[in-house]
């Protein structure tokens, strides 16, 4: 395992000699010491992104020819997946066939996006038509320039995927600093990379603090463009921080997703894309859908049956056989979602399951899969995201209640429905206020289609050809194009 940063195509020590240490969160052992950027080694990182980008050529090359970067890159991932998907697991702690999933999905991000390069080839400039035939015009994309990429811990080696692999395809160089907590597989991307011959200064990976490193990617003025994935206070900040060199800005930020169940679901079906939907990689996910909203008729029922199966979840290390629950991220995370519960507790709601640490586990983040009635519509439960395996359930009556509950909501990153009835749940789909929609499922994620949200959940989208667009600018270019003279001073 790599502990350097990669500034430049080259493996460095920290200018300051600054570490921190990488704790496995299922045991609460240090397993790793990694280095911890600073100010200065953020400067040498710009600086080498901004040469390959300025003067080496990384942004004239075809789009052909960094695809084939690109395809390297998935090949080198996919070419040792088992074992960086142990490696996600050690240091995020979520269960190995997640872990799996995830790099499978990350190589082919990086696939997906050596052909949108490919077609900027194809598709290098569209002719404008103009009502002055004195003047010919057309629209070309550009890449932004260095674009500073700063990722969360909940899909380590996935979030960076999602960056890197537009930017690179655009013709942007990058700075990456993965979170704090989990950034050791971004460090075997960019040993990857280095094989894959990526040209130097094109790439650059920076491990260490948000409060430092992060901070000093979004302050210098060398970077064109800042793209954030984590909470809301941290991206208001990062908007206000660009605002000052009026930095290109995309931001993907919380959420407290609803789900609207009508008494027309199968209660099976609907209690498995419940549980999908806010126990998956410990509940610590943007878009899960935490906030569920069960018509009447069903409630009680559908209740019963999500206790019962939700407390048959198998807990454990991720690394173990069988395990679907793996433990929080950190003490720190774990104790943020512990006090959420309590505050829930003392605002009325019910725990109607879990809530605690599971029997048997006296080391490691771990806690049960949490089920909460009776929530307060005004608590912070209901209102805020938790990230963790929380989910905050109540009935509803009518299609409007339904609507109207499931949009009052600062965020508006995701939204499910599920009912037998297409019509009524694609009326739903089109009434929730929310980025994402997903009809009879949850949390389906494709890197083909668009990702991202309304209101407070963030700007701009992630993923498909918008995950593209993020990192190209377009400019006009007007040609005079008769013989006779302008003549407007000159007769």
């Amino acid at each position: 395992m790599r502990s350097e940063l990669y500034i430049d195509g080259r493996w460095v020590k920290p200018i300051k000699g600054g570490t921190c240490d990488v704790v496995n969160p299922a045991t609460e052992e240090v397993m790793q010491t990694i280095a911890a950027a600073t100010a200065e080694d953020v400067d040498a990182a710009v600086k080498a992104a901004r040469r390959a980008f300025d003067k080496d050529g990384w942004p004239k090359l075809s789009g052909a020819r960094r695809a084939q970067y690109l395809r390297a890159i998935a090949s080198g991932i996919r070419a040792r997946q088992a074992d960086i998907a142990r490696l996600e697991v050690l240091d995020n702690g979520k269960p190995f066939p997640e872990a799996d999933w995830d790099i499978a999905d990350a190589a082919g991000c990086f696939d997906f996006y050596a052909g949108l390069a490919e077609q900027l080839d194809n598709n290098p400039e569209e002719i404008i038509t103009l009502a002055d035939d004195r003047f010919a015009s057309k629209a070309v994309k550009e890449p932004i320039g260095v674009a500073g990429a700063i990722i969360p811990w909940n899909y380590p080696l996935l979030m960076a995927a999602w960056k890197v692999a537009p930017a690179l395809a655009a013709g942007c160089t990058v700075v990456l600093k993965p979170a704090e907590l989990t950034s050791l597989t971004a460090l075997e991307l960019a040993a990857i990379a280095d094989e894959a011959g990526l040209p130097p200064g094109v790439l650059n990976i920076l491990t260490g603090s948000g409060s430092i490193a992060g901070q000093a990617i979004i302050d210098h003025k060398g970077v064109d463009k800042l793209a954030f994935t984590g909470s809301g206070p941290v991206g208001s900040k990062i908007m206000a921080a660009a605002a000052r060199d009026i930095k290109r800005v995309s931001l993907e930020l919380g959420g407290k997703s609803p789900f609207v169940v009508f008494e027309d679901a199968d209660i099976d079906e609907a209690v498995e894309w419940i549980m999908f939907g806010i126990f998956w990689n410990q509940g610590q996910v943007c878009s899960a859908t935490s906030r569920v909203l069960v018509q009447k008729a069903i409630y009680q029922r559908l209740l019963a049956r999500l206790i019962e199966e939700t407390n048959k979840i198998k807990i454990g290390n991720g690394l173990e056989e069988g395990t679907l629950l793996g433990p929080l991220v950190s003490k720190r995370q774990y104790e943020q979602v512990i006090a959420a519960i309590e505050s829930a507790r003392r605002a009325g709601a019910t725990v109607a399951c879990g809530g605690t640490r599971p029997e048997g586990f006296d080391k490691g983040y771990y806690l049960r899969p949490t089920i909460l009635t009776d929530v307060p519509l005004d608590s912070d439960a209901w209102v805020e995201e938790i990230f963790g395996p929380v989910l905050c359930i109540r009935p509803f009556e009518t299609e409007e209640e339904a609507i109207e509950l499931a949009n009052d909501s600062r965020f508006g990153l995701a939204a499910a429905v599920m009912s037998k009835d297409d019509a009524r749940a694609e009326r739903v789909a089109a009434a929730f206020r929310a980025g994402i929609v997903w009809i009879n499922c949850s949390q389906p994620t494709f890197t083909e289609a668009p990702w991202g949200g309304y209101k407070e959940s963030g700007i701009g989208r992630e993923l498909g050809r918008w995950g593209l667009e993020n990192y190209l600018e377009t400019k006009q270019i007007t040609k005079y194009v008769t013989d006779k003279p302008w003549g407007w001073y000159i007769k």
